[in-house]
């Protein structure tokens, strides 16, 4: 009996049900066990601070009277004047409008367009159907703007395709092409034929991510093709389309610069001009020097932060990761 009792656990061990507290790991232990994914993440990190953190740090001349013909540390600094002067340009409100409108034509129709491709791919049974119909929608992502320019003239210009066609039949040329009231739905298309593949491709790599299993014990409750897509498909890819509708906010200024610099002559520059060609023509080629082209850039990176960081709080208000984990 005395045997038994001396075999009993002391009292003082641990219960099952008791929490396990984890011990925070030092630096020096991270480093220790993260060095190898450290090491693989070498050649980004060079990159970044290669190509994107050294030149950002070059911002600071857009407080300068900068000039590249006199030492650096001779530039006198001038505040806000370039920013100031930048606000009353007459032709920076209109090249900013211009950039609002294309970005939310872009926001609002090419990004469910992508959507709606990857939800029709991701229905369709045939593997052959699927991967041919798949390289036709995402190859014209490959062309540049020149390529994708010259087709739509040559499609859609005054002496392209449907024109002569049109003309065959005894009606007028098309000016679709040089229209400043049409630019916009020609963008649009423009968009459409070439980006809206890629984006099908990522919304597919997350509707394979979801299991397969959900559809099926959907199926065997009753539910039809268009609530599996309701309760299971959407909420699938729901963290993706957020985090790609973040990054699309916070690039909202950056609508691009060949495809509108293509047309420019075409159309006529008030239909065309963005910041992007703005910053071009007025700092680049023109006479402002580079100090006021980098202050509309970097009005451009502040605005695109101000953008990125409000949608990522309305993401973690939603539930959702966002472009990082909330602490």
């Amino acid at each position: 009996m005395a045997t038994m009792q001396s075999a009993a656990p002391p009292t003082s061990a641990r219960t099952p049900n008791a929490p396990v507290v984890k011990r925070k790991r030092t630096a020096a232990q991270r480093l220790r066990h993260d060095w190898p994914l450290l090491v693989l993440a070498l050649p980004v990190i060079a990159q970044l601070a290669l190509f994107f953190y050294w030149p950002s740090a070059w911002n600071i001349i857009a407080f300068m009277d900068y000039s590249p013909h006199r030492p650096f540390w001779e530039n006198p600094f001038v505040g806000f004047a370039w920013f100031q002067r930048l606000f009353n340009d007459p032709y920076f409100v209109p090249a900013l409008l211009n950039t609002l409108k294309f970005a939310a034509a872009h926001l609002m129709f090419l990004f469910p367009l992508s959507v709606v491709l990857a939800l029709v791919m991701h229905s369709v049974v045939s593997t052959k159907v699927r991967s041919t119909f798949q390289s036709i929608v995402y190859l014209p992502y490959f062309f540049s703007w020149v390529l994708v320019v010259t087709v739509f003239v040559q499609v859609l210009g005054a002496d392209g395709l449907v024109s002569n066609w049109l003309m065959g039949l005894g009606g007028d040329r098309l000016s679709f092409t040089s229209n400043p009231d049409t630019f916009l739905l020609l963008a649009w298309m423009q968009w459409a034929w070439k980006d809206a593949g890629w984006g099908m491709i990522i919304f597919l790599a997350a509707l394979a991510s979801i299991n397969p299993s959900l559809y099926e014990a959907a199926a065997v409750d009753g539910a039809n093709r268009w609530r599996r897509m309701w309760h299971i498909t959407l909420p699938g890819i729901r963290p993706v389309i957020i985090l790609l509708l973040i990054l699309q906010i916070g690039g909202i200024l950056s609508v691009g610069f060949e495809q509108y610099q293509l047309q420019r002559q075409a159309v006529g520059y008030q239909a065309t001009e963005v910041l992007d060609t703005y910053v071009y023509y007025r700092s680049v080629i023109g006479t402002e020097g580079a100090s006021f082209g980098t202050a509309a850039g970097l009005f451009k990176g502040a605005i695109g932060l101000v953008l990125i960081l409000g949608a990522n709080k309305i993401a973690h208000r939603l539930g959702e990761q966002g472009i990082y984990q909330k602490s």
